[in-house]
């Protein structure tokens, strides 16, 4: 019986990047068809490795390129359409266990091109990616935020106040 090898997976808009976790793979076989099929078969240890996924959508056989390494299998493929896919496999549901989201290479949709989003430029992290763009900074939420750097919903909490950015210049006291 043929075993799955840890496949890491993220994505742009073109292209797809594929890692295939599996050091000092021997007779390796990749196939990729422009339907999305994807094929991989490698033997490691004596054991027998198989992937075999459908792929969300088309992709360009011919600009696709791979690079068996010592220690993995890195394939780009390019998309036959530019856009994102919700997923990596067409099959809805729960992902197999050995697909795997790639943080390392991973870039959300809205940072693709070089902007990063406001949380790499303020150092921290606020719910649902909200746009401070417009935001007076020498307001009194962003002091009280520079002071705890701690979100709680859409709330920081400073001290024993609680501080909610009602719109984009207005500060509102909850409690005290």
């Amino acid at each position: 019986m043929s075993r799955h090898p840890i496949l890491k997976w993220a994505q742009r808009s073109d292209k797809v990047y594929l890692t295939v976790d599996l050091a000092d793979a021997k007779d390796v076989k990749l196939k990729l068809e422009p339907e999305g099929k994807f094929i991989l078969s490698a033997v490691k240890d004596g054991s027998d490795y198989v992937v075999d996924l459908e792929l969300f959508d088309k992709v360009n056989v011919e600009e696709s390129k791979y690079v068996v390494g010592p220690r993995n299998i890195a394939y780009i493929i390019v998309k036959a359409e530019s856009n994102w896919w919700p997923r990596l496999i067409k099959q809805e549901g729960k992902t197999p266990a050995f697909l795997k989201v790639d943080w390392d290479k991973w870039v959300d949709e809205d940072e693709e091109n070089g902007k990063p989003n406001w949380r790499s430029d303020v150092g921290g992290g606020a719910p649902g990616g909200m746009n401070f763009d417009d935001m007076d900074f020498s307001c009194r939420a962003w002091v009280a935020w520079e002071e705890c750097r701690a979100w709680v919903g859409c709330r920081a909490w400073v001290g024993c106040r609680i501080w909610e950015i009602s719109t984009c210049q207005k500060v509102k006291i909850l409690s005290s």
